[in-house]
Order: C-alpha cells, then sequence, then structure tokens
C-alpha cells in the first residue's frame, strides 16, 4: 500500500482527534502483531539451522528463558507477618527488604517481633 506522504498527512489532517487516537491506537497493535510475527518467523528459523548441526537452542527476552519460570519468579503471594501499630494498611511478609516504617521503629528502639500478626 504505498501512497506519498503528502496524501497521507492531508487525510490524516482531515480525520477528529478520537478518529486519529482510534488509528494510531490500531496502528501500534498491527505493529505488535507485525514485530511478533517477525520473532517468531527469526525463532523459527534459528531453530532450524541449529537442528540441522544437532544443537538445541532457547532465547532469552529481558532476562527471562522460554523455559519454565525458575523457583523465584514461581512463588506464590505470602501472607503478611508483620503489621504497623497505628495503619493496619502497612504490612510486610517478611521476605526482601524490611519496608522503610518497619526499619524506623526497630531503629527507634521497638522489637520487630512486637509487630508480628498473631493468628
Amino acid at each position: 500500500m504505498e501512497m506519498p506522504v503528502e496524501n497521507i498527512a492531508e487525510k490524516l489532517k482531515a480525520l477528529s482527534a478520537e478518529e486519529l487516537q482510534k488509528m494510531i491506537e490500531e496502528a501500534e497493535k498491527t505493529l505488535e502483531q507485525k514485530q511478533r510475527e517477525q520473532r517468531e518467523e527469526v525463532k523459527r528459523k534459528i531453530r532450524e539451522m541449529a537442528a540441522a548441526v544437532g544443537l538445541e537452542v532457547s532465547f532469552r527476552v529481558k532476562g527471562k528463558t522460554e523455559e519454565a519460570p525458575r523457583a523465584s519468579q514461581r512463588r506464590g503471594k505470602v501472607a503478611p507477618k508483620y503489621r504497623h501499630p497505628e495503619n493496619p494498611e502497612l504490612t510486610w511478609s517478611g521476605r526482601g527488604q524490611m519496608p522503610r516504617w518497619l526499619r524506623e521503629l526497630v531503629d527507634a528502639g521497638h522489637d520487630k517481633e512486637a509487630f508480628r500478626i498473631r493468628d
């Protein structure tokens, strides 16, 4: 679909803001789909070439492989173990870095266990 840029620009100027926004959204979806298809085609070709010489390949996308997620990525949500004494919305599961609110209380001399949620 070759069309001179001038003709496209004129047609775009005739559209309303809503029509332009819809066109942009559709163009982005189409672009994403085409890029996805291109990536899959390249991966297919690479797999074929690797298989021809007895190799197997896997791909990384933004640090992740195609294989099953690692154990650290499979963890589900954990129930909170600690709760702020004045704001019950602030909780901590005990995993990862201690939240600021709890760090401040501990630094002020409080025992972390004083904020443990009792079942």
